[in-house]
């Protein structure tokens, strides 16, 4: 059975989905954007956003009670693939060697205009 997790450091859901669903022992967390929780508005700059992005998903992720460290796979999505060069600027912020696996893709809009999407699978 599914447990749902909900981070109250995150940014409100915006629609019909949790932050993240428990299962198998495996947590899987919704695409977060780059959006300050403290705000409600995406940050500037594309670094700025893969920070904010890979904070929000560190949030949801100790809301499940695990971490970052505990990341297997993590799915970018991108406005540009130029902005994967940014998000490789802080990507070592939040993950250490061995790194998870990573997948990236480039599509054409993603919510609010952000520029990243980031979803992650971890281990409890």
């Amino acid at each position: 059975m599914a447990t749902v997790i909900m981070s109250e450091k995150a940014p409100a859901a915006a629609g019909p989905y949790s932050h993240a669903v428990k299962a198998a022992g495996l947590i899987f967390t919704a695409g977060q954007l780059a959006i300050d929780p403290a705000t409600g508005q995406l940050v500037e700059g594309a670094e700025a956003q893969a920070r904010q992005a890979l904070t929000n998903v560190k949030h949801v992720l100790e809301a499940a009670g695990t971490s970052l460290d505990k990341v297997v796979k993590v799915s970018v999505y991108a406005t540009k693939l130029e902005y994967f060069s940014d998000l490789a600027k802080v990507y070592t912020e939040f993950f250490n060697e061995p790194f998870p696996a990573r997948s990236g893709m480039e599509v054409s809009r993603l919510p609010m205009g952000s520029m990243f999407e980031i979803e992650v699978i971890a281990e409890k």
